[in-house]
């Protein structure tokens, strides 16, 4: 076949603008399916680290939006294999004038154990200790800090959108540590400005085991706890527990796919147009090619060869942009962006994609064209 490569590349060569293009037009269809994948690949095959590994979040069984009694985190606390347990709250609120770039998340927790359960992050004693001493302090990540322009001592207030009361918040301490693009307070803070039905309510719990392999059976052993009371729980991993989160906004894996399905259908329509017009004005081509010896086979071999050598082209090409894209990711960006990242198994996958491509894209015209007879095929005027 490496006999044919000349005749090959010269029929690419026929029309360069067109061949230019088409594997532009692929490669650009990779590299927005390459960014698909990775936000994929970061929502449902995300590494997990040694700390997420031992966590476990238990929120209400019906749904993310109910929330569970205080009193829960004492009996928690004693169901064996549980080393800690912190109840959260999701604050929301409005910070300034509640511009994209400002936003951040903002939980009111327990200050006392946040930093213990969340070992990742890592925050100088001090501060530490001035965060859990001040009634009104806030510690801040890293990211976070730099991101919307926070310091130490800095005093903000937060209006509240699903709690009816507003934070007075002062930066006691800046911590850091992977995905630190967060904020945390006191909950009793929260707690003291909220008529009675609403105080002494949790969120969700974060669960910290004494061993990530017995996770799911302590998991089991908690919702077995609540399971006879007015307000059963659902305990899960941390990374499922965000993914349900993520959720709310709908359904990502369904998204994604639909999205990921309609670039591949719509650059499968350009190609396969490409390769007809492409093939259309070689008839008389593929006519000298029989009378010269070449068989139907050998010619659809041919013709099937440029598609594949386009699309193998086009799909490099954007690949190899998505996988830069990640690594400047990894490099400049901090917190959720830099997690959107192709994985190395990803790459294989998209080249099968481009090869499908170009074999789906050319197989009607390349064996309508090669099983014309000769005498049709030199009487063809294009």
């Amino acid at each position: 076949m490496l006999k044919f490569v000349p005749l090959i590349r010269k029929s690419l060569l026929r029309n360069l603008r067109r061949s230019i293009l088409t594997t532009a037009s692929i490669a650009m269809s990779l590299f927005l399916l390459g960014i698909l994948f990775a936000v994929y690949a970061s929502f449902f095959h995300a590494e997990v680290s040694d700390e997420q590994a031992r966590r476990l979040i238990t929120r209400h069984k019906v749904s993310l939006t109910q929330s569970m009694p205080a009193y829960y985190q004492q009996k928690i606390g004693e169901i064996e294999g549980v080393e800690q347990v912190i109840g959260q709250n999701w604050f929301g609120g409005v910070y300034k004038d509640n511009k994209p770039s400002e936003f951040f998340p903002r939980f009111a927790v327990d200050p006392e154990q946040i930093f213990n359960v969340y070992s990742e992050f890592k925050v100088p004693q001090d501060q530490r200790e001035a965060f859990v001493s001040d009634r009104q302090g806030l510690a801040v990540g890293s990211t976070t800090a730099e991101r919307v322009g926070l310091k130490l001592g800095d005093r903000i207030t937060i209006k509240g959108d699903i709690y009816p009361n507003d934070l007075e918040l002062t930066i006691r301490a800046v911590f850091s540590g992977p995905g630190d693009d967060t904020t945390f307070f006191h909950r009793k803070y929260l707690d003291e400005g909220l008529p009675k039905e609403f105080a002494d309510n949790v969120g969700f719990y974060a669960i910290l085991v004494n061993d990530a392999a017995e996770a799911q059976q302590v998991a089991a052993r908690v919702d077995d706890s609540f399971r006879n009371s007015p307000v059963p729980t659902k305990t899960e991993t941390e990374s499922a527990f965000q993914l349900a989160f993520a959720n709310q906004m709908g359904n990502i894996k369904l998204f994604l796919l639909a999205i990921s399905g309609a670039i591949v259908f719509t650059i499968m329509l350009v190609s396969a147009n490409t390769m007809a017009m492409s093939v259309r004005e070689r008839i008389r081509e593929v006519g000298v090619l029989k009378t010269l010896g070449f068989t139907s086979t050998g010619v659809l071999g041919l013709i099937l060869s440029e598609a594949l050598l386009l699309s193998l082209l086009g799909g490099g090409l954007g690949v190899a942009a998505a996988w830069s894209l990640g690594g400047i990711a990894k490099t400049f960006l901090q917190g959720s962006f830099a997690a959107f990242t192709m994985p190395w198994w990803g790459v294989p996958i998209f080249l099968g994609v481009a090869v499908t491509i170009g074999l789906v894209s050319s197989i009607f015209p390349a064996v309508s064209a090669s099983h014309r007879q000769i005498s049709e095929a030199l009487r063809h005027t294009g």
